[in-house]
């Protein structure tokens, strides 16, 4: 606060690009506990409520012309369902619905951040750590249920020299839980450096000299964050499905 103050006085530029992630109590207060609703408390019912908006209220009439929100929910569904069946097979079909529910969710969570004034629940760890967490709890529960024991031979590579072997399956067991850090850090990382390079253009926008090379550049970084939005909430989920596929078949 002390430098925004001083900002204004001097008459310099001061704008603090990360101030858009902070976690806000929606009632005012300042103290945030485990059942205060938040700004991210908000945009997570947002997000979800929207989902339902377009693959349930969207598709209700199922005509056989499809309106525009049929068409997308059509469309989700069966990029989803192809990308399941392709990447863990056709045995993983039943754990779908989750896999759907994943990907819509981020994927709308990652859009509704791109609307000015809104904000980005996915930029933060608490969330996308949870959503590593269940899809690795998951993986890990299904391959022991599934495999028993033999889901340990997903650390064991036969195909290698047996002297390598030991050595090998302590580094792929590092890899093993090493997977819900890099699965959460990849989706909050990408997101919140987008928004936070977006925000840092805005600040030069007030600058006379610099201001519409600074709305072009915010204009080329929007229309990147829209494609990385999908991305992420791709490679999140074709990640959980490769992640599934390790825990139904799990032998090298």
């Amino acid at each position: 606060m002390a430098s925004e103050a001083h900002g204004a006085e001097t008459g310099g530029l001061v704008f603090h690009p990360m101030d858009q992630f902070i976690v806000k109590p929606l009632f005012g207060g300042d103290t945030i506990e485990w059942y205060t609703i938040t700004n991210v408390t908000l945009w997570m019912a947002i997000a979800v409520l929207a989902v339902i908006a377009m693959m349930v209220l969207g598709t209700s009439r199922r005509a056989m012309i499809p309106s525009r929100s049929q068409s997308v929910g059509e469309l989700a569904y069966g990029f989803v369902y192809k990308m399941v069946e392709d990447v863990a097979g056709k045995d993983a079909l039943k754990f779908f619905p989750y896999i759907m529910t994943l990907f819509m969710f981020i994927v709308f969570a990652n859009f509704l951040g791109l609307i000015p004034m809104s904000f980005t629940t996915t930029s933060h760890f608490a969330v996308t750590v949870v959503l590593a967490l269940l899809v690795f709890l998951t993986v890990t529960i299904v391959g022991f249920v599934k495999n028993g024991v033999g889901f340990l031979g997903l650390f064991w590579v036969s195909s290698a020299p047996l002297a390598l072997r030991p050595i090998l399956a302590v580094i792929e067991l590092i890899s093993y839980f090493v997977r819900p850090v890099s699965h959460s850090i990849r989706l909050a990382g990408n997101v919140m450096a987008g928004h936070a390079v977006i925000k840092v253009f805005a600040g030069f926008a007030a600058i006379a000299v610099v201001s519409p090379v600074s709305v072009v550049a915010i204009t080329a970084m929007y229309g990147l964050e829209v494609l990385v939005a999908f991305i992420q909430a791709y490679v999140f989920t074709i990640l959980t499905c490769v992640y599934l596929k390790d825990a139904l078949h799990p032998s090298h």
